[in-house]
């Protein structure tokens, strides 16, 4: 099951990475939003990642249990292992408000989002910091699993990707913030 999960979990930083260019460059209106192909990746990662999401409560509770049996738990040894887990809830929760602020309707043929003010900004700055927290505790379980031994170089331009890339998702955000305000 670790495997599968591993698996998943490159599916949905591809994805993640694509969504967030993308959406990115929508948000600064470099290009239009409403494309079809784009949204089909998002309902997808959002499917993987509830699929994720599953896998790791099953996971935690066996671990749980396993812990229970033994009859100690050793939290603060465990710390990376609580640490993952509750990002991985914070990315959820903030996953659905990102989910609840950019689900567009059509009118006339036009994509319009929803109201964006600073609640909404805060939230998706925290969503772009809790999947940082989340990708960057997992990233070295995620190469064991996937068998990728060597991977001190490859960990280390992923890393770099991934910063520039959320730095990117940051200031798009920001951008979209003061698009908003202008209107």
């Amino acid at each position: 099951m670790r495997k599968w999960n591993a698996v998943l979990s490159m599916g949905i930083l591809v994805l993640f990475l694509v969504h967030a260019v993308a959406g990115g460059f929508q948000l600064a209106g470099v290009i239009p939003g409403g494309n079809r192909i784009l949204s089909i990746a998002a309902y997808l990662m959002t499917v993987l990642v509830l699929i994720h999401a599953v896998l790791g409560i099953i996971l935690t509770v066996q671990t749980l249990k396993t812990q229970k049996r033994a009859g100690v738990s050793y939290f603060r040894e465990n710390t990376l292992f609580w640490l993952r887990r509750i990002s991985g809830f914070a990315v959820m929760f903030l996953l659905l408000a990102h989910v609840l602020i950019f689900e567009g309707t059509r009118r006339g043929g036009v994509f319009r989002l929803r109201f964006f003010g600073r609640v909404q900004l805060l939230s998706q700055i925290l969503l772009v910091l809790a999947v940082a927290v989340h990708v960057l505790s997992n990233i070295r379980p995620l190469m064991t699993a996937l068998g990728i031994r060597k991977y001190r170089r490859f960990l280390l331009d992923l890393l770099l990707i991934l910063s520039v890339l959320l730095l990117f998702a940051g200031a798009a955000f920001v951008v979209y913030y003061i698009r908003w305000q202008a209107i």
